[in-house]
């Protein structure tokens, strides 16, 4: 039952009005949740309503946090027992931070043994871009490619590291559309290269 205060034949109508619009969206979970305060416009009128934290779609309702202030500000401790929860986009996967942090490196110089910032050598730009998502790899270009999880070259996702010749003495970090990114050698910046620039030794994955 919903608890309210101050109501008269023309608030009724209001709040049955913003119910209406709030309550449009789509319920998803019967039953009785946390109350949620509704209020109505230039009115002190405000009614606690049972199960609204529970409706989706509620912050497309237009103008909701005239009627919903949870919407608008995180409620006051005590206020209700539960507040409106506003999905967010999802972050995106590491793969593709990889692929951003290594992306950001184009440019870079080559220096052999260099594990960035400003310069890199080829498994040095591979751990360093790994390090950026917070995951450690092995340093050097062998280990890295023994110790990463064999994937087939037609699984390939962004972020999965492409060693290269037959010793594994090269590798580069696969960003999508059959393109890698990897510090060549001296006088070769960081830069994007086709997948199959060089003869290819495995692909991997950590």
């Amino acid at each position: 039952m919903a608890k309210h205060r101050r109501l008269n034949k023309t608030t009724t109508r209001r709040v049955a009005a913003a119910s209406a619009a709030v309550m449009g969206a789509t319920v998803l979970a019967p039953g009785v949740a946390g109350a949620v305060e509704v209020v109505v416009p230039n009115t002190d009128v405000r009614v606690d309503v049972q199960g609204l934290d529970q409706v989706q779609g509620l912050q497309n309702v237009p103008n909701i946090e005239q009627f919903v202030p949870s919407m608008q500000s995180a409620p006051a401790a005590g206020n209700y027992a539960a507040a409106v929860t506003v999905p967010t986009a999802a972050p995106a996967s590491s793969g593709q931070a990889i692929v951003d942090a290594v992306r950001s490196k184009v440019g870079a110089p080559y220096a052999w043994g260099a594990a960035g910032p400003s310069s890199f050598d080829c498994s040095g730009l591979t751990s360093w871009a790994y390090k950026q998502v917070g995951k450690s790899i092995p340093r050097t270009s062998q280990a890295q490619a023994s110790a990463g999880q064999r994937v087939s070259l037609d699984a390939l996702q962004p972020g999965d590291i492409i060693a290269y010749y037959g010793g594994a003495s090269h590798v580069g970090i696969y960003v999508g559309n059959g393109m890698i990114i990897d510090a060549l050698g001296s006088g070769s910046p960081v830069a994007e290269r086709p997948l199959h620039y060089m003869p290819i030794h495995s692909a991997v994955r950590f």
